[in-house]
């Protein structure tokens, strides 16, 4: 039972950003592809508030109702009340025959916060293949939108609506790629266009991608060959997602006429967008410029949710490497990232986030200049790779060796096995994450150090619990009674399955980060630094496994009374750690806002200059506190029952 208990909270913990995202698919993804119908066909149903096209009217003012319906039903998310009154607008707008770019405006604006609200994937886990789009177009798609995809093809005489006519500028300009995905998954309601539920993801996500791009002329494609070539629209495109999931019109307003030029040669040539991927400080330096565009045009959410990219999927892969030639500017690149986000969410003036992107920007420029030196020498390779595994399993294998240590001194060698079932368990959970990682599932940023973060509040809440449990028992009175009250049996069976909890968290959290993290260095290293990096990891473990050797060693030799109050110790503050890294990693992901305080930080012992993270460890620090102070009056002579005395005649 316990094994299969503990695997199922290993196979919980990966399974949550699929679960996420096969639970935002069913709901979310459908409302997203109705607000896509709306944007780009409402101008054919209005012009000058009036109906130019009863039909198409009738069909805007039933998609937008179903679009408020649908998020009305769609599960809890702290968004949804937002998500509600948008809908209500949009409706509004609809009833009311508002301006088409009214309307575009308010869907658009919809859809993505309908997106980031429930982490929908707008981009395909590896890159089209445009002939093999062309291929089922051929196939699947030719007898209704014609050869060429003009919607002239011999099966389109009598359908009502006519298929969409790929040539059509002024529509294709609005339509993004995800856009023509979802109708291919999901098709179009009221239209013969049905979804094609037979063919898979990535031949669906190529057939988007081929159509998309059908009616963009050989010269557009040329021209942006050289904005994208010339670097003018590099910015614009750091990632698939950025290429899949906007419209020609939302890259126009967003990054000006070269990035939609690019975006014609992108979309028949994918495979550039792969070979020029941008480094992580380039990526973040990108993303922090896409911060104040988007600041700049109101979007304050999307902005904010740029510059937390920028830490987690650029900056946050190369820390490591830094740390080992400019710690300094590592923590004050932390701290300025930090800031940027505390400032976009604060909504500061323009001119002050101006000066706070400039300040990132130039301190990210610093450090691409710290790191150019290409790829990390053998000395380099090995160190990082040693630092790593030490600064990530020192916690791990300290509590380890001391609960390991704690139920042999006591005798209680039947805990044993939660123990070991707890950090074996990890260590297959770390490798399941490792394969998950790398084939099966997208863990971005976010979703790591929200994992991470609550993983660290979980691990502090049981060492709360078990730290508490052994305070009670470091009086010997009380010791004694515990043994007098055990004796044949094993520890509690509570305490038993929260040091279970507790070995597998402690293990797990760190392996969660340390896949990430090697998967960087494993590329940064190159083919030379990968001996030198398996090195580092070998010298860590050895002096991982010596440090906890010598720990379960000369813990055995304290006598038992400062035994337990050690270990009790110990545990209360390895909490007060977790809760401060917990905090700080749900910051990380933004969940959590972050007020800076002064600039003093030590993340190992999970000290952020932050109230929050603070506060966090303040708050476990006064439970410990109370819960000494309740151990001490339970246990004192005071408490105990006073034998009762004949009264002397």
């Amino acid at each position: 039972m316990k094994h299969r208990s503990l695997a199922l909270l290993a196979a919980l913990l990966l399974a949550l950003p699929a679960l996420a995202q096969e639970g935002a698919d069913s709901g979310a993804q459908g409302i997203v592809h109705l607000l896509n119908y709306i944007g780009v066909d409402y101008a054919g149903a209005v012009e000058g508030g009036k109906v130019k096209s009863p039909d198409e009217y009738k069909e805007m003012t039933e998609f937008s109702a179903q679009a408020l319906e649908r998020i009305k039903a769609l599960p809890v998310n702290p968004a949804k009340p937002a998500l509600e009154a948008d809908a209500t607008k949009l409706a509004g707008l609809v009833g009311g025959k508002a301006a088409p770019e009214a309307v575009a405006e308010s869907a658009a604006g919809l859809r993505w916060a309908l997106i980031r609200a429930y982490g929908l994937r707008v981009a395909p886990r590896s890159v089209p293949d445009p002939a093999r789009g062309a291929a089922l177009f051929a196939a699947n798609c030719a007898a209704c939108h014609g050869a060429q995809g003009r919607g002239d093809g011999p099966a389109a005489k009598g359908l009502d609506p006519l298929p969409a006519d790929f040539h059509d500028a002024a529509r294709m300009a609005e339509r993004s790629v995800y856009g023509l995905y979802n109708a291919i998954t999901l098709g179009v309601p009221g239209t013969p266009m049905a979804p094609f539920a037979k063919l898979g993801e990535e031949e669906r996500w190529a057939l988007a991608l081929y159509a998309a791009n059908l009616g963009a002329k050989p010269e557009r494609v040329l021209e942006g060959e050289a904005a994208w070539r010339g670097g003018q629209a590099r910015a614009a495109f750091p990632d698939l997602a950025s290429l899949t999931a906007y419209s020609e019109s939302e890259v126009r307003r967003r990054a000006g006429e070269p990035a939609a030029l690019a975006l014609a040669y992108l979309r028949a040539h994918p495979e550039a967008l792969v070979a020029a991927k941008p480094a992580p400080i380039a990526f973040a330096r990108g993303k922090v410029a896409e911060s104040l565009a988007l600041y700049r045009e109101g979007n304050r959410t999307a902005a904010r949710d740029a510059a937390i990219s920028a830490y987690l999927e650029g900056f946050e892969l190369v820390e490591n490497s830094l740390d080992n030639v400019d710690k300094p500017l590592r923590l004050e690149i932390e701290r300025e990232m930090l800031a940027l986000r505390a400032a976009i969410a604060d909504g500061a003036a323009p001119a002050a986030l101006e000066a706070r992107v400039a300040k990132a920007d130039a301190l990210l420029a610093s450090a691409q200049g710290k790191l150019d030196s290409g790829e990390l020498s053998p000395a380099a390779a090995f160190t990082t790779s040693l630092v790593i595994l030490l600064r990530e399993g020192l916690e791990a294998i300290l509590l380890l060796a001391a609960i390991v240590a704690f139920v042999t001194k006591t005798g209680r060698r039947d805990a044993l096995p939660y123990v070991h079932a707890g950090w074996i368990a990890a260590l297959l959970a770390g490798a399941a994450t490792w394969v998950a990682a790398n084939s099966l599932i997208d863990i971005s940023g976010a979703n790591r150090e929200l994992t991470e973060g609550l993983t660290a509040l979980v691990a502090a809440a049981m060492l709360l619990y078990v730290g508490y449990w052994l305070h009670g028992k470091s009086q010997a009175r009380a010791w004694t009674a515990f043994i007098r009250d055990s004796v044949g049996q094993a520890l509690e069976q509570k305490t038993l399955w929260a040091m279970a909890g507790v070995s597998f968290l402690a293990v797990y959290r760190e392996l969660f980060e340390l896949v990430l993290f090697y998967e960087a260095l494993w590329v940064q290293a190159g083919a030379e630094g990968r001996t030198p990096v398996l090195g580092g990891i070998a010298a860590a473990a050895l002096l991982l496994a010596a440090a906890g050797w010598g720990m379960f060693k000369y813990s055995l030799r304290l006598p038992l009374g400062p035994f337990f109050s050690v270990m009790s110790l110990l545990i209360a503050l390895l909490a007060i750690v977790f809760a401060g890294q917990g905090v700080a990693a749900l910051q990380e992901a933004g969940v959590v806002g972050a007020s800076p305080v002064g600039s003093f930080a030590a993340p190992m012992l999970g000290v952020h200059p932050t109230l929050e993270t603070l506060g966090a460890q303040l708050v476990t620090a006064v439970l410990i506190v109370l819960g000494m102070w309740a151990g001490q009056r339970e246990s004192s002579p005071s408490a105990e029952p006073k034998p009762s005395h004949p009264r002397q005649p």
